[in-house]
């Protein structure tokens, strides 16, 4: 067994002058930083006082939804001898926060990928071999709701 440690340093820029004095007083920004990557810039969803332009943690859990179905699809579509040549996944994710129990959590994601593949690419092997994907996938593994998947396809000209 491989043990794999991932290492990021989550850093606060939104204090004022007057820290957390009130709900009010202080930004929700925030950098994460991992060593030789780039900076993302972050803060709350713009409904908890954030800045739309930034990323929040909403958007970067169903981002890591979609990225990591992607990859281990692109793996499997290689291995299988289906060549994709373009990968688009519009991914949305849901998020109550008027659960009395559990406020705030994230509902389900639903990716959209749409995908070009060669011509004469086998269509039923390209489409079962979202589900395999989805089961490798360690983020599908790691989250407590349900990510689903439809796929579109189109051949290459």
């Amino acid at each position: 067994m491989t043990i794999h440690q991932y290492d990021v340093k989550i850093r606060w820029i939104g204090n004022t002058g007057e820290g957390t004095k009130t709900y009010q007083s202080y930004q929700r920004d925030f950098v994460i930083e991992s060593e030789n990557k780039p900076v993302i810039s972050g803060s709350a969803d713009p409904a908890y006082r954030g800045h739309p332009e930034r990323w929040n943690p909403e958007d970067l859990i169903v981002a890591a939804a979609s990225a990591c179905h992607k990859l281990w699809y692109l793996h499997l579509c290689a291995m299988n001898q289906i060549c994709v040549v373009d990968y688009v996944d519009h991914a949305c994710g849901w998020m109550d926060d008027a659960h009395p129990e559990k406020r705030g959590h994230i509902t389900q994601v639903i990716l959209k990928p749409h995908i070009v593949l060669t011509a004469g690419a086998n269509l039923d092997l390209a489409n079962q071999l979202h589900e395999q994907a989805h089961h490798a996938c360690m983020i599908a593994n790691s989250v407590n709701f349900p990510i689903f998947c439809e796929a579109s396809f189109e051949l290459e000209k």
